[in-house]
């Protein structure tokens, strides 16, 4: 316990060294007591000025109490009151004479009539100048407004226009899977010959767009579309499976992907659009609500129909070549058990709820990535692994 011989000013000290130091404290605050006096408010003001400058400085806490003590005296005190002089009886003002006007030495002109001719003139090339400006603002605006008008319409032209478009694919898809279709077959060279043949349901649209390589669906949302395929990343950002030129682009895979001969994993990209279309409701899955009412994935390759049950789901982004950290974008081919195992935890730790869904060596994976406006170069991504 404290010894009570370590007490001053009400404070207790638990060494002999900090007891000395009170002590001496103590010994300065009654200097300064009697220097200043307590009753005298402007010498409390003045003192209270000094110790805040640090002119006046204390070793122990002590300084602070004897600080907050002058402050809260000096606050109660409320300084004497002047008596206000009364202000004298304000001189009755005179009446301001109206001038006489300059013209005709008469009262100013209240009707246009009554200028001079010059003056007339001058009025009127005022007010003509003034009409002018008025016709070339509204001018302007009904221009701007027509603009804005006319990016509208253009606007839901082609959102109409890019919706029928995809739902005309889709029945196309839907009606061609029961009829009797040609058979396409396709030949692929590698160590071996290798030959697929293409669902009847994707032929129709494979003969209009051989860079169709597949369909993405995921039920009871916007996320119905055939997916393309080029030799670069680049070309399907900004057209669409007409091949016309499409601000959505299209939903494509990486051009490091091969359904021919599947790896791991097969990475499918898709603008964050605000509207909605391509990957622009993906984000939703960061609720997990939103994942259990739509936990799977249907993704058919033109060859294969495919089931895809979601396992993480996280937020990313893109980093510089030198960064040493999980890059999912460089994520296609797992060589070994312990490659895939080790590229799965990465995945969980940065995943934003547990789906309780796992993968082995050897399941087949797909990663849906959009941007994320969250972070520069974001990106929001979506795993799932093939059930079926």
């Amino acid at each position: 316990m404290v010894s009570k011989d370590y007490s001053v000013r009400g404070r207790s000290f638990r060494t002999a060294s900090d007891y000395q130091a009170a002590l001496r404290d103590q010994q300065k605050i009654q200097t300064v007591e009697k220097k200043y006096g307590m009753l005298d408010r402007a010498g409390r003001e003045n003192l209270i000025g000094i110790i805040q400058q640090g002119r006046l400085k204390f070793e122990t806490l002590l300084g602070n109490d004897f600080l907050e003590e002058l402050e809260e005296r000096f606050q109660s005190e409320q300084p004497v009151k002047k008596t206000k002089k009364k202000k004298p009886a304000a001189k009755k003002k005179k009446p301001v004479k109206k001038k006489a006007s300059k013209v005709s030495g008469k009262k100013a002109p209240k009707r246009f009539e009554d200028y001079d001719e010059d003056m007339q003139k001058q009025i009127r090339y005022e007010l003509l100048q003034q009409e002018k400006k008025r016709k070339r603002l509204v001018a302007v605006c009904s221009l701007v407004a027509c603009v804005c008008i006319g990016y509208v319409v253009f606007y839901y032209y082609l959102y109409a226009k890019n919706s029928a478009q995809y739902e005309r694919l889709a029945s196309l898809k839907e009606n061609a899977a029961g009829a009797a279709q040609q058979e396409v077959k396709i030949n692929y060279i590698n160590e071996e010959k290798k030959e697929l043949v293409v669902l009847d349901k994707y032929k129709k649209l494979y003969s209009q767009n051989k860079s169709l390589i597949g369909w993405l669906k995921i039920d009871d949302t916007n996320i119905d579309y055939p997916v393309m395929q080029t030799v670069n990343n680049e070309y399907y950002l900004d057209h669409n499976y007409t091949q016309e030129y499409d601000k959505n682009g299209s939903i494509f895979l990486d051009k490091d992907c091969d359904i021919t001969n599947p790896g791991t994993n097969m990475i499918i990209y898709g603008h964050h659009m605000k509207s909605g279309k391509m990957f622009g409701n993906l984000d939703k899955y960061s609720s997990k609500k939103y994942y259990e009412e739509h936990p799977v994935i249907q993704f058919d390759t033109i060859y294969e129909e495919g089931i895809y049950q979601i396992m993480y789901v996280f937020r990313s982004r893109i980093y510089n070549e030198d960064e040493i950290v999980f890059k999912y974008y460089q994520f296609f081919e797992a060589a070994t058990p312990e490659e895939f195992d080790s590229t799965m935890q990465e995945m969980a730790n940065i995943s934003l709820y547990d789906t309780g869904v796992t993968a082995t060596y050897g399941d087949k994976l797909i990663t849906l990535s959009t941007c994320d406006h969250a972070e520069e170069d974001g990106r929001f991504v979506v795993v799932a692994k093939k059930v079926n």
